[in-house]
């Protein structure tokens, strides 16, 4: 047996590459234009196809799993796994087939809401109306699972890596990089592919609505995904993929009451620039999660980054509240704002968690 030597798995991590399916349409490049400009990308709904409670949502334009991944495989795909699987080949397609050249060292980390809302309400559905309960389509089964999505991205483009799915919340894009970094450090894999997608749907409106305040007040619901590749900027620098931003730290905390939220993110982001190796006053560029703990939020960003004056930017007010998919969004539009110096991410679960990731992103 040959011995093979140890990878150094403590050095620089960094984003090389990503991609995103929104409201803004395909790619990164209308994700960057539309978030750049301030565009706002809600749309008035049809209520005859979209009953639901919200009169706008921010809807992928034209989308279809037929339309983007073509017809061959795709006549039961629901629609988060088609947009989940078109961010992940944008990526891929973006890097080039080198990216895969060893499968099985690549790994994938998707994040969901509860995967397709609809899909599972659906099926229930068949099963509880039909003349007898195992009376359903058997080839829509698959689309009822948190992981199809996950699943179903890796089977198309031939990623043989580790595979997993995560869902928290607000906080999803955060914990899916979190993990990431740790599938890296724990030598599981020698590069990851890691985001969350989002489907908009009359079900999923339903459910944001009744969960929220029922009151009609909550913000527009949007929909997509965002995918980033993380790896280790040497091995991004020997693959000729310039490093976009570096993986500084990420934190995450708990709180008991709605009254302890802010408190909870001071502390939460303090740690992070501890950990980061920077002060408050490094920090450039600020993506809070928003919605209905925007108040908190800001007012625990306010005591963490003691008076400093940090440019915001607020991508759920333009293309509406993206549930699990928020905060790879967030990540996405620090990417897209660039303008190098400390970048910060955070974000507030109705659950009672808040979380932060720090970047330092390439001038």
């Amino acid at each position: 047996m040959t011995a093979t030597t140890p990878v150094d798995r403590t050095g620089r991590l960094v984003f090389s590459a990503w991609s995103a399916v929104s409201p803004y349409g395909i790619g990164g490049d209308a994700f960057t234009a539309g978030v750049v400009a301030g565009r706002d990308a809600t749309t008035e709904l049809d209520q005859e196809t979209y009953p639901g409670p919200y009169p706008r949502a921010g809807l992928v334009p034209e989308f279809s799993a037929a339309g983007a991944l073509g017809r061959k495989g795709t006549r039961t795909m629901d629609r988060v796994t088609a947009i989940a699987v078109s961010a992940v080949g944008q990526v891929i397609s973006d890097c080039g087939p080198d990216l895969l050249a060893e499968p099985d060292r690549v790994g994938l980390v998707l994040g969901t809401g509860s995967g397709s809302v609809q899909s599972i309400m659906d099926f229930t559905k068949d099963s509880l109306t039909g003349i007898k309960p195992y009376h359903v389509d058997p080839a829509l089964f698959p689309n009822t699972v948190m992981n199809r999505a996950a699943g179903q991205s890796a089977i198309w483009h031939g990623i043989k890596g580790p595979n997993t799915t995560i869902a928290g919340g607000a906080l999803t894009g955060l914990l899916a990089l979190s993990y990431a970094v740790r599938l890296y450090r724990g030598g599981h894999c020698d590069r990851a592919l890691l985001g969350a997608a989002e489907e908009y749907s009359v079900q999923r409106a339903w459910l944001e609505y009744h969960g929220r305040t029922g009151d009609g007040d909550a913000p527009a619901l949007g929909e997509g995904g965002a995918v980033f590749l993380l790896e280790q900027a040497s091995d991004a620098e020997s693959a000729g993929r310039s490093p976009l931003a570096t993986v500084l730290a990420t934190r995450f905390r708990a709180f008991g009451d709605a009254a302890d939220a802010r408190q909870a993110v001071a502390d939460c982001v303090r740690a992070a620039l501890t950990q980061a190796g920077v002060t408050a006053a490094d920090v450039r560029l600020v993506a809070p999660a928003g919605g209905e703990f925007e108040a908190a939020e800001d007012g625990g960003l306010a005591d963490a980054l003691d008076g400093g004056t940090p440019e915001f930017v607020r991508c759920g007010r333009l293309f509406g509240d993206t549930s699990a998919a928020g905060a790879s969004f967030q990540l996405a539009a620090v990417l897209a704002t660039g303008g190098g110096g400390i970048a910060l991410v955070t974000g507030v679960d109705r659950d009672g968690t808040v979380g932060c990731a720090v970047l330092g992103l390439a001038g």
